[in-house]
């Protein structure tokens, strides 16, 4: 079994998000799946199974669970299924709940992606668990589908964070992003591979997923990008995640309550799975 192992949200080898992206027939038994993300160890294994070349089923594995969304796994499937499977420039991922994905690769190479926008919520009752995991003073509380999104004062420190993961992990299911914005943001050279601007940081944490910090998040961009649309009255961000590995993200808000969110990737392997599956 062909497994591939790509890089997402960046045009760097070891930088952005690493996703193992396998492409099937049928499905796997579901405990084979979590058998192999589990042997993967990274922050999620997608497993994709072709209806035709251009439409497709996705699911994607933690090494601890199935999750709903996961943005950088679909853009490293996306790139996987341009570079191997099809001659399209289009193709459709059908997911369970959230409806269909339509995925276009540009002639440059990045690969954009319709999501369905998850708005979170300005909230002020939140757990007291989440005050004392994070140590950085903050302004907001937001909630989405997916997450706490919290509002920092400034982007050093969100750079500076250094959270409780334990007290996280007692969230449960429910994960953590903090994010900032400084207007146009100049994130430090020793952090990102240039001088580039970006409209906001952000980071995220899902111990409870068995996932400390996310390198690169697609899915919860769906949530943040929306709140800094709003508050600095734009329809296209860049937006960074400031993880040791660091990624960029391009943002369009949509009509329909749909958000495209892109990026480019980079194919770091190709292994043959040995199994029984």
């Amino acid at each position: 079994m062909k497994m591939y192992q790509v890089d997402a949200f960046t045009k760097q080898l070891f930088k952005g998000n690493p996703a193992a992206v396998i492409v099937l027939d049928h499905w796997l038994d579901e405990a084979a799946m979590q058998n192999i993300a589990l042997e993967n160890n990274l922050s999620e294994t997608a497993f994709v199974k072709m209806l035709d070349s251009l439409n497709y089923e996705i699911r994607w594995f933690t090494p601890t669970t199935e999750v709903d969304f996961c943005g950088h796994a679909t853009l490293a499937s996306s790139y996987v299924i341009f570079k191997d499977f099809t001659d399209a420039q289009t193709i459709q991922f059908h997911v369970k709940k959230l409806g269909i994905f339509t995925v276009v690769q540009a002639d440059d190479g990045q690969i954009q992606m319709n999501f369905p926008m998850r708005r979170a919520q300005a909230v002020t009752e939140y757990p007291d668990l989440l005050r004392q995991a994070l140590t950085k003073p903050f302004k907001q509380v937001y909630l989405n589908a997916q997450a706490y999104i919290v509002e920092y004062e400034n982007v050093q420190d969100i750079l500076d964070e250094q959270p409780d993961f334990e007290l996280l992990k007692q969230l449960g299911r429910i994960r953590t992003a903090i994010t900032a914005s400084d207007g146009d943001v100049c994130v430090d050279v020793a952090i990102t591979s240039g001088n580039q601007q970006y409209d906001c940081v952000s980071r995220y944490f899902a111990p409870g997923n068995g996932i400390n910090e996310d390198p690169v998040t697609g899915s919860i961009h769906t949530g943040i990008v929306p709140i800094w649309a709003d508050k600095l009255g734009k329809k296209e961000l860049t937006a960074y995640q400031a993880s040791a590995r660091g990624g960029e993200l391009y943002c369009r808000i949509l009509e329909n309550d749909r958000i495209e969110i892109s990026g480019y990737a980079k194919l770091y392997m190709q292994a043959e799975i040995f199994t029984d599956c």
